[in-house]
């Protein structure tokens, strides 16, 4: 008796454990595949998104630009075709979010550096200040790599006309006035197609555990 009730254990325990492993089998099969969202102007906070753009839903794209990097270099849209990449706004002189910013985005320089599909791109919102030589002097102790990541200065309006109405990352109207000045912590992604895939607390650790993982989802749904 004792033994036919073990062959049952045995066998109610046998199944249990090829059903736990079937289902979970189905789930990875049935479960959907994170897919990242396009973002338009129309569904970002108001205060993100210059008044022009305000109720776009479909076709936005980060606009063509010329700047220029922190070895002189004229940086354009075509350093980064076919490329997914991570923007932000900062300035060299900044003592409070930016150098926790820049180090954060070092660390993504770091867990992509093998990665040729993934660059860094960082503007400076202080230009008059900023010139090529500051950048370099900021790259050189940032340990900036200059094939990875640019630091681009150059005309003031239109880093503040990108920052605005094309990376919708900025509460401020900033003209570009010599006394003008805008300050985000926002560090978003863009896809090869030059869409907004996701923003990003600069600041926040966890935010940026969150932008890699999306990096590898974005390259993923990008590849097929």
């Amino acid at each position: 008796m004792r033994n036919t009730l073990k062959k049952y254990k045995l066998f109610i325990g046998t199944m249990l454990l090829l059903s736990v492993i079937i289902m979970t089998a189905f789930y990875s099969i049935l479960k959907p595949a994170k897919v990242l969202p396009i973002y338009q102007p129309a569904q970002v906070n108001f205060e993100l998104v210059d008044s022009t753009i305000q109720h776009q839903k479909k076709y936005h794209t980060i606009a063509n630009f010329k700047l220029v990097n922190q070895n002189g270099d004229s940086i354009t849209q075509d350093f980064y075709k076919d490329k997914i990449y991570v923007a932000d706004f900062f300035f060299t002189t900044c003592q409070t979010i930016c150098p926790i910013m820049t180090d954060h985005m070092y660390e993504i320089q770091k867990q992509t550096i093998s990665d040729p599909e993934v660059l860094l791109l960082s503007h400076t919102v202080t230009p008059e200040i900023d010139s090529v030589e500051q950048l370099k002097r900021y790259a050189k102790k940032k340990l900036v790599n200059a094939s990875k990541w640019n630091l681009v200065t150059g005309d003031k309006k239109q880093i503040y006309d990108l920052a605005r109405t094309s990376y919708l990352a900025v509460k401020t109207n900033g003209d570009g006035g010599p006394y003008d000045m805008i300050h985000t912590e926002n560090f978003v992604l863009i896809d090869k197609k030059k869409q907004i895939r996701g923003f990003y607390d600069g600041t926040d650790p966890k935010a940026i555990e969150t932008l890699l993982d999306d990096i590898k989802v974005l390259k993923a749904t990008d590849n097929h």
